[in-house]
């Protein structure tokens, strides 16, 4: 490669397409980042560009380079790199799986023994990338911690931590503010002059939001701190779906505190 001595190179996140780009330049040691396209896509309009090319995309995304100055993070380790990839297959195969379940549902005789077929396979292979998972959490100390803090909480389970571990690398690491907003359940507040609008949330990791979505649940169910938090925001008038949303957000917080601190469930409690 020809030698440069560029301060920031951005590009966009393209769901993993990005990725080979990256790597070379990374190690090339150059000062690559891949950002959010909604990012870039906000910025444009901000700045009135609204019509889409090639060549106004590679403006936009120079001029927001020069403009926001996104953070430079070092890539992950190449370990780190397998992991998130068996946990991100992980996540195919279950949506596999899903819709073949559906469409057994529904389709007729002469096409449901292909589909049982397609459903065993696939069971198979989750079952395959589940131990090749459990095996590689086994084989790093830290991620063995991790996995060991994580689920000594009720409610979270070998596939939800694995999930934080390969794609919320940042738990522990940030304040309880920045991990929510980072996940996307913090609440933005959309207020002008006496009026006051209602909070939201958008943005952040959606696969990371789902599992902690499903972990919530089971945490309402079955442990105590979040089931009560829970009841106490129904019982004082709250919709239960922003009621599970704020149980979303303190669960998180209190796993973030957690894995700073590197105390399991019962040492955080006494």
């Amino acid at each position: 490669m020809l030698p440069l001595k560029p301060g920031r190179i951005v590009i966009e996140a393209t769901g993993g397409y990005e990725m080979g780009v990256v790597r070379v330049l990374a190690d090339n040691l150059l000062p690559i980042v891949a950002v959010n396209p909604r990012q870039v896509r906000d910025f444009a309009k901000a700045t009135g560009r609204l019509a889409k090319t090639d060549t106004i995309d590679a403006d936009v995304l120079a001029q927001f380079a020069k403009a926001i100055q996104p953070d430079i993070r070092p890539l992950p380790e190449k370990e780190a790199q397998v992991f998130r990839a068996l946990v991100a297959r992980r996540r195919q195969l279950v949506q596999m799986l899903t819709m073949e379940k559906s469409r057994l549902e529904k389709s007729p005789p002469a096409g449901s023994k292909d589909i049982r077929n397609h459903i065993y396979y696939l069971t198979e292979a989750l079952k395959k990338i589940d131990r090749d998972i459990s095996r590689t959490i086994r084989k790093s100390p830290l991620w063995k911690e991790k996995e060991t803090i994580l689920t000594s909480t009720p409610g979270i389970g070998p596939v939800i931590s694995c999930t934080l571990i390969a794609a919320l690398p940042e738990l522990g690491m940030l304040n309880r503010k920045e991990i929510a907003a980072l996940v996307g359940v913090a609440p933005f507040n959309r207020d002008s002059g006496k009026h006051r609008g209602k909070r939201t949330i958008w943005g952040g990791r959606s696969h990371v939001r789902a599992v902690l979505y499903m972990g919530t649940l089971s945490a309402i169910r079955f442990n105590p701190v979040i089931r009560a938090f829970y009841k106490r925001l129904v019982d004082a008038g709250k919709v239960k779906k922003l009621a599970v949303t704020a149980c979303m957000r303190k669960l998180l917080t209190i796993l973030n505190t957690m894995m700073k601190n590197k105390a399991t469930w019962a040492e955080a409690r006494s």
